[in-house]
């Protein structure tokens, strides 16, 4: 395959005569189903937890690190693993951390006591974070125009609804097993599709033309990652007490993410690469709005479903099978409109965003108030169709954004800047899954047994994450009406402008 396939570029970072790669439709799925593994392995494993600890021996704090730690290590490795990716080979990088996703899902599998089954975690989300940035990059390198923004959908869609079908997928898989180790096939139902998607991707994917040697800024490594697990690690540790205990390290962490950003300012001064450039946030039209929409959205979202399977499990009684059938709709809502919205996303711009976040908005509020007021026998069941609106909505959430947050990125750069933009999504669902569940349990505490009133609370301060996120969209969306208004100039239009971004 030539440079140009791939989507060499020049000395400038511009783009080199791009002709279509003829796999990159077959390769898009190789990735969106390598992604749709690691991403599903954050929430899968929840509904599992009580037959682990008790299967395991394990204590309450013990088990809750095979979902914690997975979380923790998948977010250290994104920004450091997309830049390895821009600068050595996306490819590589990909075939190496899935191939590393399989063989730790097998450890897993297999892990005779917690203290195996915790390292093999860590081990599992680690190759999932070098993984994830490689998918948003080969599709900056793979597609133009059009097809960009349809590959994105697809992209946007995996997300969505991984995150969404992980109990329901968890369930299945327990009530399909046989007996008490049941909860191991959780794991080793990624060994196959695993193996398969290497060895497809070793045909199919392309290669990262090089411009030379490349420079990798191990000093931003190390701040970045200390950074970020400053901030995350007080979060993963919520349910045992880590807030009141960690406290202190919130600030240790903003402060090294200060470092970190000075020092990447410096490199960038004296002309040296940096892990992640600083311009990504300043002169790349959308980038920043668009992470800062992704991390509030997610801050709101991700918790949201821990919430429903407290909820429908210890309030009603249900199986995990039924927890997750009775979400359902939000992921079926999410599949049917994601994939569209790609389509959408060029003619339409950031006005989809703000469109589908009102649709969520509306959606999960209309199912809190019916949880909380309607006959509770068929609560459930009246909130699906209110449910599948407000997948509809989220459809149209991730995927577009994605598209505008990194459709003007260059792509030597694509790697980095996917990865940035996933921990900003990573962090915002440490919160979320941190903070929405301790309020449940916190209104529990005070009112026995008042599930309704614990759901609603904690879906409210969901919404107020995701009311947060539709403002920073409507102020972007405004600012671009202005820009497009005759004799109304929008003054960050020169900054911000693609041109002026492919400069940079």
């Amino acid at each position: 395959m030539t440079a140009s396939a791939a989507g060499g570029r020049n000395q400038d970072g511009q783009q080199d005569g791009y002709e279509p790669d003829p796999n990159r439709w077959r390769a898009l799925w190789v990735t969106l189903v390598a992604g749709f593994m690691s991403l599903l392995d954050v929430s899968i494993v929840a509904v599992a937890l009580p037959t682990v600890q008790q299967q395991l021996h394990a204590s309450a704090a013990e088990v809750q690190w095979v979902v914690s730690g997975y979380a923790l290590s998948f977010g250290l490795a994104l920004v450091t693993a997309g830049r390895l990716g821009d600068a050595l080979d996306r490819r590589r990088i990909f075939l190496v951390a899935l191939s590393g996703f399989v063989l730790f899902s097998a450890a897993c599998g297999a892990a005779p006591n917690i203290t195996l089954l915790v390292v093999a975690r860590l081990a599992q989300g680690l190759a999932a974070g070098f993984m994830a940035p490689q998918n948003s990059a080969l599709i900056q390198q793979m597609f133009r125009g059009g097809e960009r923004g349809r590959a994105f959908g697809f992209f946007g869609a995996t997300v969505g609804i991984s995150s969404a079908v992980g109990p329901l997928t968890g369930g299945l898989i327990l009530a399909l097993a046989d007996g008490a180790q049941g909860w191991r096939w959780i794991f080793y139902v990624n060994v196959p599709i695993g193996i398969l998607a290497v060895l497809l991707g070793r045909r199919l994917l392309p290669r990262t033309p090089r411009a030379g040697r490349e420079h990798v800024d191990l000093p931003g490594v190390a701040l970045l990652g200390l950074g970020v697990l400053a901030l995350m690690y007080p979060l993963v540790q919520a349910e045992t007490g880590g807030l009141a205990r960690l406290w202190w390290m919130f600030p240790v962490g903003a402060g090294l993410l200060f470092a970190f950003s000075r020092w990447q300012r410096h490199l960038v001064n004296h002309g040296t690469q940096p892990l992640l450039d600083p311009r990504l946030f300043t002169t790349v039209r959308g980038y920043a709005i668009g992470a800062g929409v992704g991390t509030l959205y997610f801050i709101g979202f991700s918790g949201v479903w821990l919430v429903f399977a407290l909820f429908y499990q210890h309030g009603l009684g249900f199986s995990p099978l039924e927890s997750g059938l009775a979400v359902t709709p939000f992921a079926l809502g999410s599949a049917c409109a994601a994939a569209l919205s790609g389509r959408l996303v060029d003619r339409l711009g950031r006005l989809l965003t703000v469109g589908g976040l009102t649709g969520v908005i509306l959606g999960l509020g209309g199912t809190a108030l019916l949880l909380r007021f309607a006959p509770l026998d068929i609560a459930p069941w009246i909130a699906a169709p209110v449910l599948f609106l407000g997948g509809l909505g989220g459809g149209c959430v991730i995927s577009p954004n994605i598209t505008m947050t990194l459709r003007d990125v260059p792509v030597h750069m694509a790697g980095a800047a996917g990865g940035a933009l996933q921990t900003g999504q990573r962090l915002g669902a440490a919160v979320g899954t941190a903070a929405l569940p301790g309020l449940y349990y916190l209104v529990l505490g005070s009112r026995s047994d008042d599930y309704r009133g614990a759901l609603f609370l904690a879906m409210a301060a969901g919404i107020v994450g995701m009311a947060a996120s539709l403002a920073l969209a409507a102020y972007d969306w405004r600012r671009d009406r202005r820009a497009r208004e005759p004799h109304r100039p929008c003054p960050d239009d020169v900054a911000h402008s693609p041109v002026h971004a492919r400069q940079s």
